[in-house]
């Protein structure tokens, strides 16, 4: 029997429980894990409360990345053995697998074999926040050095992947956030410049820091009313990735900033990089490399016990986090 944490209906952090299962054997082309620690999500908050992509079938599991230890291999898979230290690509849905437990069948394409450097923690706190980030600003985006990349939400884990991943390829990351409360952490984390939307002029302060011209992406996951300023900030031909809907209201779109400047919006979602092989593998070997030497590290805000798993759901809305929220066990 193991433990692994269901929920049976939807609702708050509440509704999440522990339950005692038999695990089985995992099947072709699946790796058993013997997990160590889990990285907590966004859209895990969303699937808890039935406000996700998918509507869950109960008892519903979820849980994106884990990290871990092989503890056994499926037909068909080559490239793990028992005793192999992994971690866990979010690169399947929740219909099919969830990894909040203390043993869990993963599919082998979302396992990765993680640097040494890596701690469990650290590890288990890396991939849904750096292949996000790498998929719209590397993949789709080509960003590129001397560009400049204005990062929404940027003390989220996936705000401070981007902002890592900018400094790493040599752009000038430029980090939004609400208040100044967070300014001198998100400079700490490697921000170029910060600006506190609700207390400065977006439109004015982007233009000033790039010398009237403007900044060549965003990368939000916020949208709402404020988005349209953001538009309004880019240069000519530039993108505006949404990847996300903190704020679900319709975006206003400035129609002549669109002509007027050729610009680009576009949605995104994770699974772009993950339901693909090819750009799965070269995300991994991007972040791989990234991990090795240094320039990419996961920023840990917190940590939580498995016992306390609704505890971290609760603190992870009440968005007061720099960084990312870890469950250990």
């Amino acid at each position: 029997m193991s433990k692994i944490i269901r929920f049976h209906r939807t609702g708050g952090p509440d509704v999440l429980q522990i339950d005692n299962v038999d695990v089985a054997a995992p099947k072709t082309k699946e790796v058993q894990i013997r997990v160590k620690a889990l990285g907590i999500n966004r859209a895990e908050i969303m699937y808890r409360t039935g406000q996700y992509v998918i509507e869950p079938q109960f008892p519903a599991v979820l849980g994106y990345e884990a990290a871990g230890i092989v503890e056994a291999v499926g037909p068909d898979v080559t490239e793990f053995v028992v005793g192999d230290i992994v971690s866990v690509v979010p690169a399947f849905s929740f219909a099919d697998y969830g990894l909040y437990g203390e043993l869990v069948n993963a599919p082998a394409h979302a396992v990765v074999k993680h640097p040494e450097n890596l701690s469990f923690i650290e590890a288990a706190a890396t991939w849904m926040m750096f292949v996000t980030a790498y998929g719209a600003l590397i993949e789709f985006g080509k960003l590129e050095a001397g560009e400049t990349v204005l990062i929404g939400a940027a003390s989220s884990s996936v705000g401070l992947a981007a902002i890592q991943i900018a400094n790493m390829v040599g752009a000038t990351p430029i980090a939004l956030t609400r208040s100044s409360k967070k300014r001198q952490a998100l400079l700490d984390a490697g921000a170029v410049h910060v600006i506190a939307t609700q207390e400065q002029d977006l439109i004015s302060e982007v233009m000033a820091l790039t010398d009237g011209k403007g900044a060549r992406m965003a990368f939000d996951p916020v949208g709402g009313p404020d988005a349209g300023k953001i538009l309004q900030t880019l240069s000519m031909q530039g993108i505006f990735f949404q990847y996300g809907a903190l704020d679900n209201r319709d975006i206003p779109v400035p129609v002549m900033d669109i002509l007027s400047k050729h610009l680009t919006l576009r949605g995104y979602e994770l699974f772009e990089i993950t339901g693909d092989l090819d750009k799965l593998e070269q995300a991994k070997n991007f972040i791989n490399h990234g991990l090795a030497n240094g320039e990419l590290r996961p920023i840990i805000n917190r940590t939580f016990a498995f016992e306390e798993m609704a505890e971290a759901h609760s603190y992870m809305e009440s968005n007061t986090q720099v960084g990312k929220i870890v469950v250990t066990l």
